[in-house]
């Protein structure tokens, strides 16, 4: 049962497989038809095979019939010669010269007698007197065994006047066989001589048949030299024939279903002929008939599997790849697309897919950057609680205290760090041009520099074109910071920061480098490696909760975060280093992306005068 249910749930999940089912359903009847018309050839050629065999044999038969008849007329002509008896009659017991002459006479007509029919081979007679045995084959033999000449005067007496045909291997008491006592290799006509007479002595009258001459005559009826043909008595022992005579044989093979036989009775004497040949020689004829029929129904079948191939190809297996692509969107793969080069039905059905997948992927993005924009404007109302007038106030006592007592160096700190702070908040905006973006960098890295006494320099190399495209404010502090920090912080003198900004085929490419002490090769891929988790083709570039978080890298995954989800997935950063050469971080970001978050940002801010 367990194989069943298998196959039934695979017929119902598969449409192949229901295809295939239903063209071989289809070519059950044309099979069946196929077969039956083969099977009913078969049946017809072995019907008219035995009917044209059993004429063939029945005209043998008859011929035989009348063969022995006549044999057996001859034979009556030869008991009842008067002459014949008269020789018989005249020889006694012993030899003697008048005997001799007399059986010599006996063999002389014995022989014209034999000249009448081809079919006999010789004549005997057996004379009980002198117990001797007259053949035309042979002469004259003396039988000198008592028990032979018992068992041929029983054999005369019990006879009668009717016929017996005895075959050569008839035993006799003494051991032997019939045809060596009476020398004789055929069936044997056997009767008692002096028909007539009732006071007869028990002479006895032997017409042998020619083995060869039957043989001769049925051999012609045989269709292949495979087949056996044999001539038998009402015993059914092998008189003549073809191949093994014995009886165990002949009734094996008639056993076999492997081969063809017909017999035919004798209506006279009770002789039959039977006839054997393999099955496979008589259905020869029918054996291409038979190719023919199995080369269609597997050319057939060939059909139906090609058939139901193309069928399932040109109809279910797009039914399948929409499946397919409907379980990989459920799973929340938007990034799903089916290839499609069908001008049908499907074609349209999957280029809707396609469509409703793509239009599905910008209502997710669309909802992300709605989340976005509450984010941004929670963050400004919290800004907006801050009064900056305090803190532009507190740096600018902290400045003019530091002039009063001449501490030049803190007081170009405060100043710097007031204009930072100033241009941070930048009246609510959230996007800088590239020019105002290295402006305000510049006050973060004079602190710096002012902070570590000049142990480094700074350059600035930014494209004329590049200068005017907006970007994310505070998007190349945190990469300054960590190449002061973690680079240039460890180096006596010498050291060099450089900024670059520069259009790229459609993107803003901008590149912080240093000459520090850069990274080893296996930090380098653990910082790769955490970037391409965010950048990834399936990542929405969200930074984990904190307490899935890791504790290192924050500043680099902020600010990764914060690119990836909103300049989309074509943005890229990447970090080259050798370790004592230097780290150079690499920015890139679309020139159009660009512009739709400068529209998105001054479509979602705040009045700028509340900023103020």
């Amino acid at each position: 049962m367990r194989p069943i249910r298998w196959f039934s749930r695979l017929y119902h999940q598969n449409i192949q497989l229901r295809l295939t089912v239903y063209f071989l359903f289809i070519l059950l009847p044309l099979v069946a038809v196929s077969l039956f018309s083969n099977f009913q050839s078969r049946r017809m050629l072995l019907e008219q095979t035995t009917e044209r065999t059993k004429a063939a044999l029945t005209s043998s038969m008859d011929y035989i019939d009348l063969t022995l008849q006549n044999v057996e007329e001859i034979s009556t002509l030869i008991a009842t010669d008067a002459n014949l008896l008269r020789y018989l009659e005249q020889n006694g017991s012993q030899l003697t010269p008048q005997a001799i002459v007399n059986f010599t006479e006996v063999l002389k007509q014995l022989s014209n007698m034999t000249s009448i029919n081809h079919m006999i081979s010789q004549v005997s007679i057996f004379h009980s007197r002198s117990n001797m045995v007259v053949s035309t084959a042979n002469g004259s033999k003396h039988l000198v065994d008592p028990r032979q000449h018992e068992w041929l005067r029983l054999l005369a007496r019990f006879g009668g006047s009717g016929i017996v045909y005895t075959l050569p291997d008839e035993p006799t008491p003494d051991g032997q066989t019939f045809g060596s006592v009476i020398g004789a290799d055929g069936i044997s006509l056997v009767r008692a001589m002096d028909l007539s007479n009732p006071d007869r002595q028990p002479n006895l009258l032997v017409v042998t048949l020619s083995k060869s001459n039957l043989l001769g005559l049925i051999r012609s009826l045989l269709p292949s030299d495979s087949a056996q043909i044999v001539l038998l008595t009402s015993e059914r022992k092998p008189i003549t024939g073809t191949g093994e005579l014995s009886a165990e044989k002949l009734a094996g093979r008639m056993a076999d279903d492997g081969t063809f036989t017909v017999e035919v009775k004798s209506k006279y004497y009770k002789w039959s002929l039977l006839l054997m040949q393999p099955k496979d020689e008589v259905y020869a004829k029918s054996e291409q008939m038979q190719l023919y029929t199995y080369i269609i129904i597997g050319i057939s079948v060939l059909l139906a599997l090609w058939i139901s191939w193309a069928v399932y190809s040109g109809i279910a297996s797009p039914v399948q790849r929409l499946m397919s692509g409907m379980k990989r969107a459920g799973g929340g793969n938007f990034n799903v697309r089916i290839e499609n080069d069908r001008q049908d039905e499907f074609g349209y059905l999957t280029q809707a897919f396609n469509q409703m997948i793509y239009d599905q992927k910008q209502l997710i993005e669309h909802g992300y950057e709605q989340q976005l924009r509450l984010a941004l404007t929670e963050l400004k109302f919290l800004q907006t609680q801050i009064n900056p007038h305090f803190l532009y106030n507190t740096l600018d006592s902290i400045y003019w205290a530091a002039k009063n007592y001449e501490a030049d160096e803190i007081s170009e700190m405060v100043l710097n760090l007031s204009r930072f702070f100033r241009l941070s908040l930048n009246k609510g905006s959230d996007t800088f041009t590239v020019e105002d973006t290295v402006s305000h960098l510049h006050y973060y890295v004079r602190v710096q520099q002012l902070r570590f006494l000049d142990k480094f320099s700074v350059r600035y190399e930014i494209e004329e074109a590049s200068k005017p495209i907006p970007i994310m404010k505070l998007l190349l502090q945190p990469l300054v910071e960590n190449a002061i920090l973690h680079g240039l912080e460890q180096r006596e003198r010498g050291g060099e920061l450089v900024v670059r900004a520069q259009i790229e085929e459609g993107y803003l490419r901008m590149t912080v480098t240093d000459n520090g002490v850069g990274m080893s090769r296996e930090r380098l891929d653990y910082i790769r490696g955490e970037l391409e988790l965010i950048f990834g083709p399936d990542k929405p570039g969200l930074s984990l909760p904190p307490w899935e978080a890791p504790k290192d890298l924050y500043g680099l995954r902020n600010v990764a975060s914060r690119i990836r989800m909103v300049y989309g997935k074509r943005s890229a950063m990447k970090v080259d280093s050798a370790e004592g050469e230097g780290t150079a971080v690499t920015v890139l970001l679309p020139l159009d992306r660009c512009k739709e978050t400068f529209e998105l940002s001054e479509g979602a801010g705040l009045d700028r005068r509340g900023a103020e």
